[in-house]
């Protein structure tokens, strides 16, 4: 159950970064919720082996280049989603930084219940 509720709180978020990020254009519903489980698979499959392959520069940057690597991971789901469309990277960038907030504020709510 708890799956589902991320999963439809993230299809949620996508449409509202539509509205607050220029560039970044979801159509609907139905290509939120896709993009938002295609999105899901990717950060649990690949986003570990790039964060692994990126330690160095991560140690670095204090952890901030997370945050581009999720944009890049964000900017390549819109190639596979039709009607998930992002018009260049930093609104992949700033879409990241607004997913991650509200990740911040689901596991909060959801580990609180």
């Amino acid at each position: 159950m708890k799956l589902i509720l991320r999963w439809l709180i993230n299809a949620v978020a996508l449409l509202a970064v539509t509205q607050i990020v220029p560039g970044f254009v979801v159509d609907t519903f139905y290509h939120a919720l896709i993009a938002a489980l295609i999105l899901g698979l990717v950060n649990a499959v690949i986003r570990p082996v790039l964060l692994v392959l990126t330690l160095p520069i991560n140690i670095i940057t204090l952890g901030l280049f997370t945050f581009v690597i999720n944009a890049g991971l964000i900017w390549l789901v819109s190639t596979f989603v039709k009607g998930f469309e992002i018009a260049g990277f930093l609104p992949a960038l700033l879409a990241a930084i607004i997913l991650w907030a509200v990740a911040v504020v689901t596991n909060n709510l959801i580990k609180s219940k």
